[in-house]
Parts: C-alpha cells; sequence; structure tokens
C-alpha cells in the first residue's frame, strides 16, 4: 500500500499549486493521478483503509512540498519567468494525448466543441477579474474563523478543477500574503480553517465530478481539457525575447517530453494492471 509514485506526485502538486497561475488540479491531471485522487475522495467508505493510506500518503507528500518548495519554486519564478512559465505550458500541451484518450471521442462533434471551449473561456475569462489586496490577520476571530472556511471551501474548487489557480483563487479572495506567511512561519494553527475548509469542499465537489466522469466521460474530459488549454492564457508570460527564445524553446519541450513520457509509462502500466 506504500507507494513511492504517490510520494513523488503528490510532492509535485504541493509544490507547484502555491505557484500564481498554476493549477493543482492541472498538475494531479498531467501526472495521472487526478482520477485515483477523485475516486479515493468519492467513494472512501467503499475501501476505508486503501483510501485512507493512499490519501494519506498523497496529503503528506503534499504538504511537505508546498512547506519545503513553494517559496524557492516561486524565487525561481521571479527571477526566470518567461522561461519558467514555458516549461509550465510544456506540461500542460504534454499532457493532451492523455487527454483526448481519456475522453474516448469517436469522432468530432459540435458537444465536444462546445464543451472544450467553455472550459477554455471559464478558465481565461478568469485573468480579466480583478484581483482583491491580500490583507493579513493579526487575531483569529470568529468571524475570521468562518472567513477561512469559506475561503478554503472556494479554494478547493481550483484543486478539484483543473485548469483553475488555487494561489489566483487566493489572490482573488485576498488571503493569499496570508496563507503564504503563515506557511512560511509554520503557523500551523492559523491554517486549522482554511484546512477545514479545504476539506469540506474537496469531499463536496468530488463526488459530483465522478458521477459526471462515469456517465459523461467524453463532455467532462472535453471540458477539462479545455480547462487545462485555457490556462496556459492566464500563465502566458509574453513573447520571449533574444536569448530568451531559445531557452524557452528548451524548457517547453523539456516540459512536454517530460510529460507525455510520464502519460505514456502510466498508459502502459494500467494496461498491465
Amino acid at each position: 500500500m506504500f507507494s513511492i509514485s504517490v510520494l513523488i506526485k503528490g510532492f509535485v502538486v504541493g509544490a507547484t499549486m502555491m505557484v500564481p497561475g498554476v493549477s493543482g488540479g492541472s498538475m494531479a491531471m498531467i501526472l495521472g493521478i487526478y482520477d485515483q485522487l477523485i475516486s479515493s475522495v468519492s467513494s472512501f467508505f467503499k475501501d476505508m483503509k486503501k483510501n485512507f493510506m493512499y490519501l494519506l500518503q498523497f496529503g503528506l507528500a503534499g504538504i511537505i512540498g508546498i512547506v519545503l518548495c513553494a517559496r524557492p519554486i516561486m524565487g525561481i519564478i521571479d527571477r526566470f519567468p518567461v522561461v519558467s512559465m514555458f516549461f509550465f505550458i510544456g506540461l500542460v500541451f504534454g499532457s493532451v494525448p492523455m487527454l483526448y484518450k481519456k475522453a474516448k471521442i469517436e469522432k468530432p462533434s459540435l458537444k465536444y466543441m462546445v464543451s472544450f471551449l467553455a472550459g477554455a473561456i471559464i478558465v481565461g475569462a478568469m485573468a480579466f477579474l480583478p484581483q482583491m489586496n491580500s490583507a493579513g490577520v493579526d487575531g483569529m476571530s470568529l468571524s475570521v474563523f468562518f472567513l477561512q472556511i469559506l475561503t478554503g471551501i472556494v479554494v478547493a474548487i481550483g484543486f478539484i478543477l483543473p485548469g483553475i489557480s488555487t494561489s489566483y483563487l487566493l489572490l482573488l479572495l485576498g488571503t493569499y500574503d496570508f496563507v503564504m506567511a503563515s506557511i512560511a512561519s509554520l503557523d500551523i494553527l492559523a491554517l486549522v480553517p482554511f484546512v477545514l475548509g479545504f476539506i469540506l469542499g474537496v469531499i463536496l465537489l468530488t463526488r459530483i465530478l465522478e458521477i459526471c466522469m462515469q456517465r459523461y466521460p467524453s463532455i467532462t474530459y472535453t471540458l477539462i481539457l479545455g480547462f487545462l488549454i485555457g490556462s496556459v492564457y492566464t500563465v502566458y508570460p509574453g513573447t520571449p525575447q533574444g536569448m530568451e527564445i531559445l531557452y524557452s524553446v528548451i524548457s517547453f519541450a523539456l516540459g512536454f517530453v517530460l510529460i507525455y513520457f510520464v502519460s505514456v509509462k502510466e498508459a502502459e502500466l494500467d494496461e498491465k494492471n
């Protein structure tokens, strides 16, 4: 039941989900563990021991990834914004063949095109929403406690739905600085209501999403594909200049090849099992 693969992937999802514009759900989808995460949460009581161990490993690795890597990764992005963002864009496009295969589309049709465009437009439109000023919290009053729970529920949307950035939602809600400062200072108690809200939001949303993926796989996966492609607009850093062009092309290629290779290996393992 112990899985090095789950630990590594949980660590990667946690390390990247606090980067503005990057979606935790996208990374989980790109790494090929999205379906298992959704199933483990929504069907938790069907096999409590197995699902608990899976979620525990993923969750602990994710928390470690957030604590250890969120700040360093953001430092790299601040120093090399264009090149690093092209790496993330490469990751997204590298996962497209895997997602298209999961959609099981027999032939193109209008409904799939509409589903794809809807996903892309929803995520792309988020780039035009005004950002609220992040505010710190000096004391944990009852109103602040419930506000953080509500924030956690809303932010869970960014984790469950690929392409919607968790950190971007925090910026919109004005709590990004507070959450990042609490993580950096290891002020775990201050994050308890936020985490509770996040868990509640995940539980509420995963069952709905799993039903959609089981009953309407083609439409659901084309919508998710739209979310992913739409997220490219939110992280696109602009046109590279000079030597940045070469570095950006290399960075994009590395991201594409890395995830494409991982998705192919995952598909081979699934077929064997």
